[in-house]
């Protein structure tokens, strides 16, 4: 990691917490809040692969409120309840140790970027309704390129803006999907376990895992 230029992030559920808009609905939605939440962000991520696939193109925020569609139906949530969910989650909460670690990065000089599926609207709304405005270099958005992770397309943007080599990038995602993505496009990617997962077969098995992004820090 000696050489490494640039640490480029996921957002949604690396950076911000994908869980925390049904959270703040929790008293209204009972006890299977989280199930519901948990069903919402595996229907988006399914939704932006097969739009990917069948050359369906939607931004990531109609991806988001189709696939809420589809949960509050699953779970039977009533659907006045649609854009209090909505509006929650353009402004997801970060993880604890987000704010306090970017900081310590960015007086390293370090470029910091966020490359995410996010629309460019969304990704600016997520970091100045969390006081980041002043810490990111670039907000990478999909929208660019016109598809999803994990789209080589996509992991070619920061290398391309920034003039560097790919393993000249640290890439942290918690997605594993992502990581694998990231890693097999060249870049040295971190997983951020959150949650004790299990690493996916995708042919890449990153050579560095943290359980938060503090111990990023020690790596860099």
């Amino acid at each position: 990691m000696k050489d490494i230029k640039a640490i480029v992030f996921d957002a949604y559920g690396t950076l911000f917490d994908v869980n925390s808009a049904a959270e703040k609905c929790k008293g209204k939605i009972g006890d299977k809040w989280e199930g519901f939440a948990n069903f919402w962000r595996i229907t988006q991520l399914e939704y932006t692969w097969l739009r990917s696939l069948m050359k369906r193109h939607k931004d990531f925020w109609q991806v988001t409120e189709d696939s809420l569609d589809k949960s509050m139906k699953t779970f039977s949530i009533d659907s006045s309840m649609k854009n209090e969910l909505l509006d929650s989650y353009k402004k997801l909460s970060p993880y604890p140790e987000v704010k306090g670690v970017l900081s310590i990065l960015k007086k390293k000089k370090y470029k910091l970027a966020i490359l995410s599926n996010g629309t460019p609207a969304l990704l600016n709304e997520l970091v100045k309704s969390n006081n980041l405005e002043n810490i990111f270099d670039d907000l990478f958005s999909i929208e660019e390129v016109g598809i999803y992770k994990p789209d080589s397309k996509v992991y070619d943007m920061p290398i391309k803006k920034y003039q560097i080599k790919a393993d000249e990038m640290a890439f942290l995602s918690a997605n594993t999907w992502d990581v694998s993505g990231g890693g097999n496009y060249g870049y040295n990617a971190i997983w951020v376990n959150r949650n004790k997962n299990i690493f996916d077969n995708l042919d890449y098995k990153p050579k560095n895992e943290v359980s938060d992004l503090t111990q990023l820090i020690d790596i860099v």
